[in-house]
């Protein structure tokens, strides 16, 4: 299964996750997998829900690794085994004003926590996106970042600002790191999400921004700014990496887009008309 898997680009993270939930499976009933009914599986998908409270995210992980062993390993069809995914309500993401942004970044005094917190920011880059960018990935010359480990094992390329540049830069000289952007206690070793998380909650605290804060935060806020700067829905869906505009429109119930001048159609007509 982990060999199909790899075969059809699931990352690193997901086969684990899909490898892990069906092992969940096997010890519950203690049978191998593919002896399980479908009436098994939704009994132990209902028990979870009842009694562990498990997530949605939880849930579709089960069923898409319950679809991959029944359709890619056994070769039966789904339609025999099917389990209908649960429905899910999109919360509006939290965000943070640009000047909540501005004052957190001022109560971040290390320069190399400073870099990854405005990177962040300003890319609107998920979290192990971030944390897995190498150096060479930083294309200066076009003003570039190549992101290589996109969900899906998808590539895209993000643009950069000047003042992005500069403050890694000012970072790299200082560091000097060797294989990853951001570089753990060891050369050789990603930054720690955990101490990433950890720089965010510290430097709210310090800014005394009652808001929970997470990397998916500033992405979240980076997306709402930009749209309320002006870029259009297509050209941030390509620089968040979403698979579908309905992932991105989210952030339109959240945008302030008045302050965005909108053209007179009819002027424009007219002097076309007289021209």
């Amino acid at each position: 299964m982990i060999a199909e898997m790899q075969i059809r680009n699931y990352s690193p993270r997901t086969i684990s996750s899909y490898i892990s939930s069906l092992t969940r499976l096997s010890l519950h009933y203690h049978l191998s997998p593919d002896l399980l009914s479908l009436e098994q599986f939704k009994d132990y998908l209902s028990e979870r829900i009842t009694a562990d409270k498990i997530s949605n995210s939880t849930i579709n992980q089960a069923i898409g690794a319950w679809r991959i062993l029944q359709c890619d390993i056994l070769k039966r069809e789904w339609s025999t085994f099917k389990v209908k995914r649960p429905r899910t309500h999109k919360k509006i993401p939290q965000i943070l004003s640009p000047e909540q942004v501005q004052v957190l970044l001022s109560c971040i005094s290390n320069i190399k926590h400073h870099a990854l917190v405005s990177l962040a920011y300003a890319t609107g880059m998920r979290r192990n996106e971030i944390l897995s960018l190498r150096v060479e990935d930083i294309d200066s010359a076009r003003n570039m970042i190549i992101v290589k480990c996109g969900k899906g094992g998808k590539q895209r390329q993000i643009p950069i600002k000047s003042s992005l540049l500069k403050i890694l830069r000012e970072y790299y000289k200082q560091y000097r790191p060797s294989k990853f952007l951001f570089e753990g206690y060891r050369p050789d070793m990603q930054y720690s999400p955990t101490s990433f998380r950890n720089i965010l909650r510290k430097a709210a605290l310090k800014s005394k921004v009652n808001k929970r804060i997470t990397p998916h935060t500033l992405r979240h806020s980076f997306a709402t700014h930009m749209l309320e700067s002006g870029l259009n829905l297509k050209q941030l869906q390509l620089i968040l990496g979403h698979n579908a505009m309905k992932t991105t429109s989210i952030y339109l119930h959240v945008a302030d887009t008045s302050s965005i001048p909108i053209p007179d159609l009819l002027e424009i007509k007219t002097n076309e008309t007289h021209g």
